[in-house]
């Protein structure tokens, strides 16, 4: 069998392409070999199950330590410790059976479910007593544990580490999941319970949290490779080049797309893969809304990330009740970073996945035709579209906009929606969004064509005249003469007769079409 792209589960030697994990986790085997505890923290499908079979694997090899990797995620959402418990130590059991078979699993009183409070401290007790090296344990999808098994599982976790220096305990542990483990427990009453987790903890914050970095753009080129040698198909520099800017080296994003490309898009091996041949392949992706992709979109639903993603739709800054906490969780699941010291959104497909699939509903309820607003010559009629996206907003689009979950962004969002419908017959859209930039930047593409518009808010008299000097820079890096700029009246004075206006403005040697909503 030849190996393939990997887009589900953990990568297998020889049936998937694959880079070396330990390249990515010498800092991880320092604090192991230190007998740290630590979180192992990172967003989905970035290869921390991965990581962490290969670490117990080179562990076991090793004849320093023995290491066990234990998936509990068949525990996860259960709060109750006794139902809980009891499915965490089969994982145990299975484990051992698995990674130390010379080891036996606990039998006995070491081995009993009550009482739950110390039953997995007894448990390892008793296996790393037992053990002839220093144990391991690399406990995945533990963040998906919840209430009072967390805190219970937590608190026997410590109490080991606190006493290992008399009884036999673990010699390190680690928390593989996509959060740290100060995101683990939400409620506020356990929050106070775990206060101990921000300073004396084993798995203190600050210093024992370890992540997994993305692939750098030569490694994506690396993994490209292994195809190239497999197969004989090449990937132009271009097309590599894309796949590292639209994924940014996410591991799932990377292998997604090339799998696309050469298992459905280009199976003929004598043709080359282009960038054209990776942007297709990106829409796919973004429609068929692939398990990774359904994923995110189930995180724009928490309130939490709702209160970083919304004002990063709108430009705007996070309300006062965003704190440091937040964005931590946010970027953990991968899906903000900090970019030349602002927050943006991880990578270009999240970029555009996350408007996308909040006007998803909106837009199958919009009866403009795409056909409408195409000229004879194929070119797109932007003057009609606007229009008669003034006309919608007026008459319905306002009212919806209220619906989105997203509301402070409700606008933004409802614009978007009506510009895919349209532009999906035949054009992409390119978003630019995030904290603090003042405006959205939308460009439309359309048949060799582009459209560029900027999106406001406004909240006062200057408004406008900022703008114009943000969508005239906007032009200018795009080298376009004219543009689009959008004015979202959100004053209670005036009329919609006000409001609903169009003029055109030259403004730093740019002409700009101001539409008034």
């Amino acid at each position: 069998m030849r190996p393939r792209f990997n887009t589900s589960g953990p990568c297998i030697p020889d049936e998937h392409y694959m880079l070396p994990p330990q390249r990515r986790l010498h800092h991880v085997l320092e604090l192991i070999e230190d007998h740290r505890y630590f979180t192992l923290h990172a967003g989905r499908q970035t290869g921390k199950t991965t990581s962490a079979r290969w670490l117990v694997e080179h562990l076991n090899r090793g004849g320093l330590f023995h290491a066990l990797w234990v998936d509990v995620q068949d525990a996860r959402e259960l709060s109750d410790p006794v139902r809980a418990f009891e499915l965490v130590l089969d994982d145990l059991d299975r484990a051992v059976r698995r990674d130390l078979p010379d080891l036996a699993a606990p039998t006995g009183p070491a081995r009993e479910l009550h009482p739950p409070r110390s039953a997995i401290r007894r448990y390892l007790e008793d296996l790393a007593a037992r053990a002839p090296r220093p144990l391991v344990v690399l406990l995945d999808e533990v963040d998906g544990l919840v209430g009072e098994a967390m805190v219970s599982l937590l608190t026997q976790l410590r109490q080991g580490y606190i006493d290992r220096d008399r009884v036999p305990f673990p010699a390190s542990v680690a928390l593989v999941g996509m959060r740290q483990v100060r995101d683990y427990v939400l409620r506020q009453e356990d929050r106070h319970v775990l206060a101990w987790l921000g300073t004396t903890s084993p798995f203190n914050i600050t210093a024992e949290a370890a992540t997994l970095g993305p692939f750098a753009e030569a490694e994506v080129g690396e993994l490209c490779d292994q195809h190239t040698s497999a197969t004989g198909q090449r990937f132009a520099p271009a097309a590599i080049a894309r796949i590292y800017d639209l994924g940014q080296g996410h591991p799932w994003l990377t292998n997604a797309l090339a799998d696309q490309i050469v298992r459905r898009d280009v199976k003929d091996r004598a043709v080359e893969v282009t960038a054209e041949h990776v942007d297709a392949a990106k829409e796919t992706i973004i429609l068929e809304r692939r398990t990774h992709i359904d994923s995110l979109v189930a995180r724009l639903r928490e309130e939490r990330v709702r209160r970083i993603v919304a004002p990063m739709l709108a430009g705007d800054r996070t309300t006062e009740d965003v704190l440091d906490d937040d964005f931590a969780y946010v970027a953990g699941l991968g899906l903000v970073r900090r970019r030349e010291g602002r927050w943006v959104m991880a990578n270009p497909i999240y970029q555009e996945v996350v408007p996308r699939a909040l006007t998803y509903v909106q837009q199958g309820q919009i009866a403009n035709e795409p056909a409408w607003y195409v000229r004879p010559d194929g070119s797109l009629d932007v003057p009609k579209l606007m229009a008669d996206w003034q006309d919608f907003w007026r008459e319905d689009g306002h009212l919806a906009a209220n619906a989105f979950g997203y509301r402070e962004a409700g606008p933004h969002l409802m614009l978007m929606a009506f510009l895919q419908r349209i532009v999906n017959g035949g054009g992409t859209i390119v978003r630019e969004y995030g904290l603090g930039r003042g405006a959205l930047d939308l460009l439309i593409e359309w048949r060799g064509q582009r459209h560029a518009i900027e999106v406001k808010l406004r909240r006062g008299p200057t408004t406008e005249d900022r703008a114009l000097e943000q969508v005239a820079r906007y032009l200018d890096r795009l080298g376009l003469s004219d543009g689009w700029l959008v004015m979202f009246d959100l004053r209670k004075g005036p009329s919609w007769d006000e409001k609903i206006t169009q003029r055109e403005v030259e403004h730093d040697g740019k002409r700009v079409h101001v539409v008034g909503c």
